[in-house]
């Protein structure tokens, strides 16, 4: 920039031209336009395409004589400095504070011109505001995320008094108070960090919760609907306090470091019981904990609201309403297997029928149904446990998982003699899930008689309603997930982040099905040992929709996004 040139007597135009941002006939252009919609040349010029929004907020800055606000500023403010602003009135005055000292406070403003709103800081702070000025979107953004946490902050601190933990097994329910007035001085902080990592894990829905020491630091994620998050990095120098204090909650060895650990323990806070089954594994940095959190309060998922398409939908009752024969779901694990088969016992229960499931974990507890745990370490195995079932005179049973040669023989009986058996098995699609009973030892013979439906799942995330918004798919992106451009009507949608669903663009899950009912050509390749393309391909000729396809349709519909469904399935060949 020119010496003669001094921004602070120039205006918005001269100084993007000055810096070569945008060309004469851009500004002719913006300016035409502007005097139609009346709006500020900057915006009209960002809408235009001919300029993006932090150059716009940079050139205001020097126009105005401030700095800018960039992202690290305004996405990593301290809440706690942040919240001596009110939530209302940064709204809607669109400013946020960042920092401060004894006498002045740090504030990113969307227009520092508005004096009114800048008295109105220095009467709230007791503080002289120093100005940074902020670009819209980056503000609405900061506003979500750290207000966000400032709402979590107080969650946190109201309910972390009415937590209940219950350490141990079935047999050992000894309530522990986690409270850090019931610590040494201490054991406090640390009793106060485990606290903190549960709740924020049971407010987010989380499923599983993982610590991981590295060299220089812990890393605490969680896995909200289905992917990683990093909440927290506490130094490495708390982890044992932080492995200690699970151990103790679990019943597990704490002087043993050179083993892998497996316990349990249970959480009762308001609105929620939760089983929360720990594992322990020594690493290189130490010990790596892993607890996975099961939701016993209740299950109150139906078939329709899994998402199976109407059509599925109708084939899935029809199966499950059998008097006998078998019903396989697979995929990997955390794929809610478990959770269409309860979905489908929940259908199919009634005052004629004796139900009972033999499950490790049970993940659900439901009413009216009789569930057993299995306990290896005492010899109540899945075998033992399934051959006293025979006695107990059922209807229909749940395996929770075929996963030996006696499981599944017993499962295969069990179907052939009158008992409709759900189960569970590891595999990566439904023509797959048929060739994995095979490799487990049933005779094909076998396998082709008992089967009715095998149902592949995995579970995407949905778009979150909060934040959703349409926009156009680039060539490149419909080709890498084979969708025809002729196929898509209008607009995709997805996620632009907010507070809501921490800034991800996803809230909530929803399932994708393979399915292949059992009809009588896949029978006679089963029985003639026939492998896994020739059956994919026989599915195929009766109306098999692929994982692939099946998502790709709720990209359509709006539910989903194609950068998911790259993610959670593989292409078809």
């Amino acid at each position: 920039m020119s010496t003669d040139f001094n921004p602070q007597f120039s205006k918005i135009g001269e100084i993007l031209i000055h810096q070569e941002k945008i060309s004469e006939s851009q500004l002719n252009q913006a300016l035409a336009e502007q005097k139609n919609t009346q709006g500020k040349l900057g915006q009209t010029l960002i809408e235009m395409d001919a300029i993006r929004e932090e150059v716009v907020t940079s050139a205001f800055a020097l126009q105005m004589g401030y700095k800018v606000a960039d992202n690290f500023i305004l996405l990593e403010a301290d809440p706690n400095i942040a919240s001596m602003i009110p939530e209302d009135f940064a709204r809607s005055n669109r400013v946020l504070a960042v920092n401060k000292n004894e006498s002045s406070i740090v504030v990113a403003m969307e227009d520092p011109e508005d004096l009114i709103t800048v008295d109105a800081i220095k009467r709230l702070t007791n503080l002289d505001p120093d100005i940074l000025v902020s670009g819209t979107t980056l503000m609405e953004k900061a506003l979500d995320k750290v207000y966000g946490e400032i709402q979590k902050t107080a969650e946190v601190s109201e309910t972390i008094e009415s937590i209940t933990v219950i350490s141990g097994d079935e047999g050992s329910q000894e309530k522990v108070d986690l409270s850090p007035e019931k610590a040494s001085a201490e054991d406090a902080p640390i009793v106060k960090l485990v606290n903190l990592i549960l709740i924020e894990s049971i407010k987010e829905r989380a499923t599983d919760i993982h610590i991981e020491p590295m060299e220089k630091q812990i890393y605490i994620r969680i896995r909200i609907d289905g992917v990683l998050q990093t909440i927290m990095t506490p130094p490495i120098t708390s982890l044992s306090g932080l492995v200690t204090r699970i151990k103790i909650l679990s019943n597990l060895n704490i002087a043993e470091k050179r083993l892998p650990q497996d316990g349990r323990f249970s959480i009762n806070s308001p609105g929620k019981d939760l089983d929360v089954r720990v594992s322990i594994l020594p690493t290189i940095y130490g010990e790596k904990i892993v607890m996975r959190l099961l939701d016993k309060t209740g299950f109150d998922i139906n078939l329709k609201s899994l998402g199976f398409p109407q059509q599925n939908l109708g084939i899935f009752k029809k199966i499950i309403n059998q008097p006998y024969g078998m019903v396989v779901v697979s995929g990997p694990t955390g794929s809610g297997k478990s959770t269409s088969l309860y979905a489908a016992l929940k259908e199919i229960k009634s005052d004629r029928t004796n139900i009972t499931t033999v499950e490790d974990p049970v993940e659900y507890q439901l009413d009216g149904i009789n569930q057993v745990q299995v306990f290896e370490d005492i010899g109540l195995t899945f075998g033992s446990t399934l051959r006293s079932v025979l006695r107990q005179d059922p209807d229909i049973l749940l395996i929770g998982e075929i996963r030996d040669g006696e499981t599944a023989d017993i499962a295969v009986k069990f179907a052939l003699t009158g008992h409709l058996v759900f189960s569970t098995v590891h595999a990566n699609d439904a023509p797959g899930t048929i060739t994995r009973l095979l490799d487990i030892g049933i005779a094909p013979f076998l396998v082709g008689s008992c089967l009715n439906l095998v149902m592949a799942q995995r579970l995407v995330r949905r778009i979150c309603l909060n934040c959703k918004e349409n926009y156009t798919p680039s060539r490149e992106e419909l080709d890498l997930v084979g969708l025809d451009p002729g196929k898509v009507k209008g607009d995709l949608f997805q996620g632009k982040g907010c507070a809501d669903c921490r800034n991800t663009g996803y809230k909530g899950r929803l399932a994708i099905f393979e399915m292949i009912p059992m009809a009588r050509e896949l029978r006679k390749l089963v029985f003639d040992s026939a492998n896994e393309d020739d059956i994919r391909e026989s599915a195929l000729k009766n109306g098999m929709i692929t994982l692939r396809e099946a998502g790709l349709s709720r990209v359509l519909e709006g539910i989903t996004t194609v950068e998911e469904i790259v993610r959670s399935t593989v292409e078809d060949l």
